[in-house]
């Protein structure tokens, strides 16, 4: 598990560069005394691993830009993949206030030729944008949704995509949550898409941290959304990470046959496949313990399997004997 003594530990992603594995993770200091002040005091961390269990802590990535910048409240959630010219590119949401104070994100990105050394390119790359996506101005949501890039290449070779946390501008308030959809030619200029899912009487408010994977010949789709910001058809399932079942990594995506992997103890589950054993596993930050409380700290790994038709955290002794992962 990774876990700091004297900072709040939650939202995070990997990158695999073939000899270690990054985790940059969102924190904030333990000072503010109340966690859910964590947001507007985040900074993007970075700690190294060989084997996903033993982490150890390295310079930051990221901090809030300056005064009028888009990231000049908070640095949130991203993902990061190497470019065709060699570079990594970290793509994050960033967090700033508009009149009224309420929060605006917008995706931007930073370089680096090792993972380690990072700087920001200058602004945002893309931001939510009528028609397709709900804006601060419809008065409808606590924020202007458009966070949490999760960037991988196109399957078919044609550029690079980007799916973002983001909201529909019609429908039910608690079912609007979509993923939005990007797409790039090189990484760095990006066009804005219509959405791939749509809002939905069974849907949530909000769709976190989203992830695409084909898991041992099945694609899938990976989300977070606690019940308090889902519909009400989806309050008795109490779940913290779903999943969706998908026909490609592009969709399409069946919001409504959404199911939990994880209950609202664990959040932000994210897939990583083990390079030695090609073995997926499921990670995810610790959220609430038995009395209600945030904790914090990203879980040890948890091996998954397809189980019935869904993806499942299994225990070791199950998977012994099951056919090697594809």
């Amino acid at each position: 598990m990774f876990d700091l003594s004297s900072s709040w530990v939650w939202d995070y992603w990997f990158a695999d560069d073939g000899e270690r594995y990054h985790l940059f993770f969102l924190y904030a200091s333990r000072a503010l005394h109340d966690p859910e002040a964590r947001h507007y005091r985040a900074s993007v961390g970075h700690a190294v691993s060989d084997d996903l269990v033993t982490w150890t802590r390295v310079a930051d990535a990221l901090v809030r830009g300056e005064a009028g910048s888009f990231d000049d409240l908070a640095t949130w959630t991203g993902s990061t993949v190497r470019g065709a010219d060699g570079l990594w590119y970290l793509f994050y949401t960033g967090s700033t206030l508009a009149d009224g104070g309420k929060n605006i994100q917008r995706v931007g990105y930073a370089t680096s030729p090792d993972l380690v050394v990072w700087t920001k390119a200058p602004g945002s790359v893309v931001e939510a944008a009528a028609p397709w996506y709900e804006t601060i101005d419809s008065g409808a949501w606590h924020d202007e949704a458009f966070r949490d890039p999760w960037v991988f290449p196109d399957p078919g070779g044609d550029g690079w995509h980007m799916l973002v946390t983001a909201r529909a501008p019609e429908g039910p308030v608690f079912g609007r949550g979509v993923v939005g959809h990007a797409w790039s030619p090189d990484l760095r200029t990006w066009e804005l898409r219509p959405p791939l899912t749509a809002p939905s009487e069974k849907g949530f408010g909000q769709l976190e941290v989203t992830q695409v994977e084909v898991v041992d010949g099945r694609p899938v789709l990976l989300f977070s959304c606690l019940a308090e910001h889902g519909m009400p058809a989806r309050a008795p399932e109490r779940g913290g990470t779903w999943a969706v079942p998908a026909e490609s990594l592009l969709g399409p995506f069946d919001i409504e046959a959404a199911y939990p992997i994880t209950d609202e103890s664990l959040y932000v589950g994210r897939l990583l496949r083990r390079r030695d054993d090609g073995q997926w596993l499921l990670f995810a930050f610790r959220h609430l313990d038995g009395e209600g409380a945030f904790v914090g700290g990203v879980t040890d790994p948890m091996p998954v399997a397809w189980v019935d038709d869904r993806l499942t955290v299994v225990d070791d002794a199950r998977l012994e004997g099951a056919p090697a992962p594809a």
